[in-house]
């Protein structure tokens, strides 16, 4: 099962339930069957754009943060698609995107800058304990 599939299934059940809604009626909202979009919280089917774009309201997020989440559209920053710094396999943690896909582009870089400096300390202080 892959991570992103994974990861972003768990935000849409988490801001489901926090919003809150069941499984059955967002799918209703969305006009989908509640089995498929269980599929997608459990990370076992990824979601088509067509479908984020009918579950962004409901859940209250904008569009553009489920794409970026989902991978169809970058960070606003250019620092966070050309470091891909952070822990999980290169990718920012999605919770941290979308809460830095928030902020001016300056803050993001800011931020990236700083994770990135953290991540080449833990490099150093990991090789050196080898």
């Amino acid at each position: 099962m892959n991570d992103s599939r994974t990861n972003l299934g768990r935000i849409i059940k988490q801001q489901r339930v926090m919003v809150p809604l069941t499984l059955k009626e967002l799918a209703t909202m969305a006009s989908m069957s509640s089995s498929h979009l269980g599929r997608i919280e459990r990370g076992e089917r990824f979601p088509s754009a067509r479908i984020l774009r009918k579950i962004a309201k409901p859940l209250g997020f904008e569009e553009d943060e489920l794409f970026t989440l989902a991978g169809y559209l970058s960070p606003h920053s250019p620092a966070i698609a050309e470091e891909g710094p952070v822990y999980s396999g290169g990718q920012l943690d999605p919770y941290v995107a979308r809460v830095l896909g928030q902020e001016p582009v300056d803050v993001q870089r800011a931020v990236i800058g700083i994770l990135t400096i953290l991540k080449s300390i833990a490099k150093g202080i990991a090789r050196e304990s080898q």
